[in-house]
């Protein structure tokens, strides 16, 4: 999984142009290659994420020992649906093909909407085998709270993104 999503989260993270000092989050962070990408874009920042598996934070945690053990990167059991960061603490967030299983899609927005800085912006990548449609998201956006919701397509897979005003 880690292999196969690393394209993806690549093109995901160049679209929100990380820059190297921004703070950042991933939500579903699965075996920890994104996080890894974006410790290298955000090379003087910070890189938090959150997973609802245990497993996934025990094999991204071994797969970003490194950057944990310098302070670079802190990553979470939890959930969308409560993230446990203060408000306005981060510049961008993503979740690659995660937000179609949360159980309530503009709650876990609001909530990423909550962490993020005035400014800030927020992606979410998918895959043609995601099952989510790339129709409807700009209104899911809205309900949340974000502006300038946009849909970006490339290889069968996309990607929405939006500000937090």
């Amino acid at each position: 999984m880690a292999r196969t999503n690393r394209k993806r989260a690549a093109w995901v993270i160049d679209l929100l142009d990380v820059q190297p000092s921004d703070k950042m989050l991933e939500i579903g962070f699965g075996p920890g290659g994104g996080i890894q990408l974006l410790t290298s874009s955000a090379s003087a920042g910070y890189v938090a994420g959150v997973d609802l598996s245990k497993e996934m934070v025990a094999q991204a945690t071994t797969r970003n020992k490194k950057a944990i053990d310098n302070g670079r990167v802190h990553l979470r059991h939890g959930s969308v649906a409560s993230l446990p960061f203060a408000n306005n603490t981060f510049d961008k967030a993503l979740a690659i093909n995660s937000m179609q299983v949360w159980p309530d899609a503009v709650a876990g927005l609001r909530e990423m909407r909550r962490v993020i800085k005035p400014g800030g912006e927020v992606a979410l990548g998918f895959t043609p085998y995601s099952g989510q449609p790339n129709t409807g998201l700009a209104e899911t956006f809205a309900a949340a709270g974000f502006a300038k919701a946009h849909v970006v397509e490339s290889d069968k897979n996309f990607c929405a993104l939006a500000i937090k005003p």
